[in-house]
């Protein structure tokens, strides 16, 4: 895009809302400065320079376009001119050397990826104090509290950034009702996976990990919704599945999701993202 204040080309990018989402200040960005409905892919190398106001960094993915937000492109104050350009011919319009490195990045690995996101639940009530016969079950219908319910209809906008994927939860209560927003937003229903559930009789380890590497090398966009206790089985195995390995990290908090990105099914890239950031 060319910006008529610089008059120089370079990509669509802008800053952060008080209290917005880094993966929604992207899709929003490239709408209003380019008139493009967008989902994210793989991510890029951030980008730091300087600036009057000290160090800049920008936070770049590949995307891909799903719509517009008018026929045409509207120039205004901030951005006068878009242009699609093969890359050979992008590189040449660049105005900066960094743009030109973020572009080579890109072209160094596949344009097109499929999803994974693998999702703790968020916030839930507190657990029965009771034991005996009815102790699961008044578990597995344990519900999200007011702050659960928040972040549920935070994640769906959050994961509405990847797209549209197939629903794939644990029958609790507490996991459903953390996707049930996302699921309506993008058209889908929530399938219950009985594997994932955290409950007596539950499906042993190695069976919820084929069942997790199943759907990760399907290659189709999924998202998965589980517990703190079966999670880091589950994302082993995707990440298996695709041929990685998981980073030596923090096991995901109440809200927080690993993003597995593939193509042919290898393991493209994997980000981690929480409800604040």
């Amino acid at each position: 895009m060319h910006r008529p204040r610089y008059d120089d080309w370079s990509y669509p990018k802008g800053k952060r809302e008080p209290g917005e989402h880094v993966l929604v200040t992207a899709v929003r960005e490239v709408a209003e400065e380019t008139d493009l409905r967008v989902v994210l892919g793989r991510p890029l190398t951030p980008t730091t320079y300087p600036v009057s106001a000290g160090i800049k960094q920008v936070s770049y993915w590949a995307a891909r376009r799903i719509g517009s937000v008018r026929a045409v492109f509207s120039p205004n104050d901030e951005v006068d001119e878009v242009a699609w350009l093969r890359a050979e011919k992008a590189r040449d319009r660049l105005s900066y050397a960094r743009d030109a490195t973020l572009l080579d990045e890109f072209c160094s690995g596949p344009v097109a990826t499929s999803p994974l996101i693998v999702l703790r639940h968020a916030e839930a009530g507190p657990k029965p104090d009771r034991t005996g016969p009815d102790s699961a079950a008044a578990d597995l219908a344990r519900p999200l509290d007011a702050r659960g319910l928040a972040e549920a209809d935070l994640l769906a906008t959050l994961l509405a950034s990847y797209g549209r994927c197939r629903v794939i939860s644990s029958a609790a209560e507490r996991c459903t009702a953390t996707v049930r927003p996302y699921a309506a937003a993008v058209g889908v229903p929530v399938e219950t996976e009985p594997a994932f559930t955290v409950a007596p009789g539950q499906a042993p380890a190695e069976a919820q990990g084929r069942r997790a590497a199943a759907l990760a090398a399907s290659g189709e966009p999924t998202l998965i919704c589980a517990h703190r206790e079966n999670l880091a089985g589950l994302i082993s195995a995707a990440f298996g599945a695709l041929g990685g390995s998981p980073p030596d990290a923090a096991p995901l908090r109440k809200g927080e999701f690993w993003v597995l990105q593939s193509a042919a099914g290898a393991l493209v890239s994997a980000e981690r993202h929480g409800l604040e950031r």
